[in-house]
This record gives structure tokens, sequence and C-alpha cells, in this order.
């Protein structure tokens, strides 16, 4: 399974729909809502796992231990979305930080809507955010996963294939 800028041809007027994340995965009422929008809008879902690369390291190194951790949560998301008839397109993508991973996945790729998670544990800051909304190239969505951490009966289907049109 080759994520790392892999391109599939898709048929002219195709839509996109990019979820870029982060560290610790992706929160199962974003990932919910993610798959819901894809399905409502019969476009394919995008999810994009950004990899901070630290400066004593060359950009294009091998990171096999975030790869590593990346395509767990990556098979997770592409199964989830399979099952509620989402096609799927993982990436993987490196930067200096987060906003310069999604920089380079914007630079290479493009897409209808952005869906990105709000902070909850880790992934993107406050500043980060206002960065996305002022500069992204579609239409962006921002979704704040649920504060109590408590998992709604939608989100808990998502992860089951059993999501409710939007």
């Amino acid at each position: 399974m080759n994520l790392l800028h892999r391109k599939k041809h898709l048929e002219p007027g195709a839509k996109r729909v990019l979820v870029p994340f982060t560290r610790g995965g992706l929160d199962p009422s974003v990932l919910n809502a993610s798959i819901r929008i894809a399905r409502a809008e019969e476009a394919m879902l995008v999810p994009a796992y950004l990899i901070v690369t630290p400066y004593e390291f060359a950009l294009d190194a091998p990171m096999s231990q975030q790869v590593a951790a990346a395509v767990p949560l990556l098979e997770a998301v592409e199964n989830a979305a399979l099952k509620a008839g989402v096609p799927v397109d993982a990436r993987v993508e490196s930067g200096r930080t987060p906003i310069h991973a999604l920089k380079r996945l914007w630079g290479v790729e493009g897409f209808d809507r952005i869906v990105v998670p709000a902070p909850k544990d880790g992934g993107f800051t406050p500043k980060d955010l206002l960065w996305i909304l002022m500069h992204a190239p579609a239409e962006t969505v921002l979704l704040r996963p649920l504060a109590n951490g408590v998992e709604s009966p939608a989100a808990r289907g998502a992860l089951e294939g059993r999501v409710e049109a939007a």
C-alpha cells in the first residue's frame, strides 16, 4: 500500500473531500461527518495523515515510525468509508509543520472541500486553524470533536459502517 503521493485517475469532474489529520488519529465524530459529506456530494474521501519531519532530518527522509503509525489509522478510515459506500484515496504527506505538509499536499492536488478537525489532543493548533481558514484553496469546514469524548450513536455507526445520509 503506497500512500505517499499516490494519485488515482478520477473521472473528469469527480469531487474530492480532503480530511487532513495528524498525531493520534481522527475523532470518530469528525470521521462520521466527513463520510456523510463525501457521500452526500458523491465525492471521494481523501484522508491525509500529516507527518512532521524534524529539522535535523532531510525533508524527504524516510520517517518509518510515523508512517507505521499512520497506516493503521488510514486503514481504519478507509474501512469505515468503504462500508458506507464512499470511495477513498488515502495520503501521507510530510512537512516541517502540519501546515507545511498541508501546503505541500495542496500544491500537487486539488480538492473541492476540506474538512478540518479542530484541536482535541494534539493536531492542529488554533493558529493553524486560522491559517487554514484564510488560505485554503477550497471550501473549508471546521469540525470540533465531541468535548466529553462520548461518541454519539451516529459516530459509532460510522465506525461500524452504518452512516446515515446527510
